[in-house]
């Protein structure tokens, strides 16, 4: 649970302080952990002065807000960092092996990104295909199994994996790619975790067909709702409510939907509440404004439920050339060995359905909950946010081990994602 609004004054007033060393600091939060030839973060804030920016107050002060006390979008602070643009980067961090590595993450939560096959298909005139599937399969002289199957986004791209739930060594011989039922020439190349890779083996596959993805996006906003969250929940609706009422004119020409669920723990009032799709973005702004935090207790809260749930509940456009999931949190799932097989498996049908997760870390996240969060991202082809402390709001936010980003206000970087995965 988060401290009295005394104890958030005075953390606001530190966190302030904090920034000016925390933006020079090495971004790992830990012990300056980065691959070979990477250079210590290198943050700046974009545009802090633009409109709805204001004075940047805690959650509980009248800076930032209105005359009432509302809070206003446009004050959160955030980077984006994307792990499979940067695979150079990832693999330094898993093939880290001193005491203070997180390769260890790997085990933790049972993910291994260690035998990516990442995948682009066009047409003949280069133009990239969205909505194929692909299927990755081995074949030996006695069976043929599909390992793991992918839809291409709007970019024709789609990432498949060898073993991503246990340790294992890829033999590149016996896998086949298949992208729209046709069975692709030729073995595929093989992404393993290589630090010193100047740019990443890409699959690249051209296909003489008509079939195109329908021009519609489907759009959810997957919320913890816990006590822990109160610190910066107000400021996290404001900005989900700026961002779904800009959501359609990102593409307007684009049929969108939007979605939210809201999540809490076992025992709690409720463990998850939703709003499903539809094309009234309004709908979707009023249920999100009517939500609070509250409850939880513990530091893990049902991640697993919330995403079965959404997989579950919201009425997913199969056809739509765009999926996205906002996976906005401040804590990890519970870690047993049943939740853990169901994250697994939540995320198989994530990646099957094209549905790509954006998680956007809150304050309260550490290092185990970041990773969690960053494989969940790689797996589904989509990118890791992560909320800063530029901007005063909340408790402190703990530093990504990531390399060089931008700061940026969260509602402008999520309407910049909605535009490249949509485009």
């Amino acid at each position: 649970m988060k401290k009295t609004t005394l104890f958030l004054s005075v953390i606001m007033l530190l966190t302030t302080a904090m920034c000016i060393t925390s933006c020079s600091e090495d971004g790992t939060g830990e012990s300056g952990i980065f691959p070979s030839g990477y250079e210590k973060g290198d943050y700046s804030l974009s545009d802090m002065s633009g409109e709805g920016g204001g004075d940047f107050g805690g959650s509980n002060g009248a800076e930032g807000s209105d005359d009432n006390g509302n809070t206003q979008a446009g004050v959160v602070t955030a980077g984006e960092w994307c792990d499979l643009t940067h695979w150079a980067f990832w693999s330094g961090l898993m093939q880290n092996t001193d005491s203070m590595s997180f390769a260890s993450k790997c085990d933790y939560w049972r993910f291994y990104t260690n035998n990516r096959i990442a995948v682009r298909v066009t047409n003949a005139d280069g133009n990239p295909l969205a909505g194929l599937p692909v299927k990755l399969l081995r074949k030996t002289k006695d069976k043929e199994s599909t390992l793991w199957e992918a839809v291409t986004d709007n970019h024709g791209q789609a990432e498949c994996w060898v073993g991503l739930y246990q340790k294992e060594t890829a033999d590149a011989s016996t896998l086949r790619v298949s992208v729209d039922g046709k069975l692709m020439d030729g073995n595929p190349l093989l992404c393993p975790w290589d630090s010193t890779a100047q740019q990443t083996a890409v699959n690249n596959y051209v296909l003489a067909t008509s079939k195109t993805a329908s021009e519609r996006a489907d759009i959810a906003f997957i919320v913890d709702a816990t006590g822990s969250m109160i610190d910066e929940i107000n400021f996290l609706k404001s900005d989900l409510v700026d961002i779904i009422s800009k959501a359609a004119a990102v593409r307007p020409s684009m049929k969108m939907r939007t979605a939210a669920l809201f999540y809490r723990d076992e025992g709690d009032e409720y463990i998850t509440r939703h709003s499903d799709f539809t094309e009234k973005l309004k709908k979707t702004s009023e249920f999100v404004d009517e939500q609070t935090a509250n409850g939880g207790g513990d530091y893990p809260e049902a991640v697993h439920t919330a995403l079965e749930q959404m997989l579950q509940k919201l009425s997913w456009d199969t056809d739509a050339k765009t999926r996205l999931a906002f996976l906005i949190l401040d804590a990890p799932a519970h870690h047993e060995d049943k939740i853990i097989e169901s994250l697994q498996q939540s995320i198989r049908l994530c990646a099957r359905q094209g549905i790509r997760l954006i998680p956007v870390a809150a304050s309260g996240v550490d290092k185990n909950t970041e990773f969690m969060l960053r494989f969940f991202a790689i797996a589904t082809g989509g990118t890791y946010v992560f909320l800063t402390d530029d901007s005063g709001v909340g408790n402190s936010h703990i530093a990504a081990t990531v390399g060089p980003y931008e700061v940026e206000l969260l509602n402008a970087l999520i309407i910049r994602l909605i535009g490249q995965y949509t485009e």
